[in-house]
């Protein structure tokens, strides 16, 4: 879907996801220092919101200009102070070793596009700087629910960490999400992979 597409979608709806962090991200950020942090394709801000709520100074980046004024409607809302950027990831340059973390959470693209966004997502954390990526892994096509139905761009782990020069990975696996479906629960499947960029020295 293009910004167009995403802003139709976030204007039909008074929030497309949830107000809180998705649970992986708030598992691996929970315990850290508050520092500064980037957040990929941001859509309405959760992750960004939430981690700006813990202290950290947050930029939020999305090619939809919808998603974005919801994000920024939020932080004003909450008090909260997030510099949300209007941009598409695939074109934007942060600046390098600019963040001590780096948020990638349901982004989905063709391979080579992927994994140009991981390489500049790697790029952008400073020594010690930690990377989330979280993501709609390609067996939740067959043994899961909801997300893109092309497995073309959906992930595995060893896809994820083969597009990160450079980093440490401390975890790399398939991780389930139980998801409310008809009133049922039922699991979707991501991959989640946690890297740092080693400290200097």
């Amino acid at each position: 879907m293009d910004a167009q597409g995403w802003d139709a979608r976030y204007a039909a709806a008074e929030m497309v996801w949830s107000a809180e962090p998705n649970r992986f991200v708030a598992e691996e950020f929970g315990g850290l220092p508050p520092g500064r942090a980037l957040d990929l394709a941001a859509g309405e801000g959760r992750n960004a919101l939430w981690l700006a709520g813990l202290g950290w100074d947050v930029t939020a980046v999305d090619f939809s200009a919808a998603g974005v004024e919801r994000g920024r409607r939020l932080a004003a809302e909450r008090s909260l102070d997030v510099e949300f950027v209007v941009a598409d990831v695939t074109a934007w340059t942060p600046p390098e070793d600019g963040f001590d973390a780096v948020v990638v959470a349901y982004l989905h693209l063709p391979p080579d596009e992927m994994a140009a966004v991981l390489g500049t997502a790697a790029a952008a954390l400073r020594p010690g700087g930690v990377l989330v990526f979280v993501g709609h892994d390609r067996t939740n096509i067959t043994d899961g629910v909801g997300g893109p139905q092309d497995p073309d761009v959906l992930h595995t782990p060893e896809k994820v960490t083969g597009a990160l020069p450079g980093l440490t990975i401390q975890r790399a696996e398939r991780v389930r999400r139980p998801v409310e479906v008809d009133g049922e629960t039922r699991d979707a499947i991501d991959t989640l992979v946690r890297a740092v960029r080693s400290p200097l020295g």
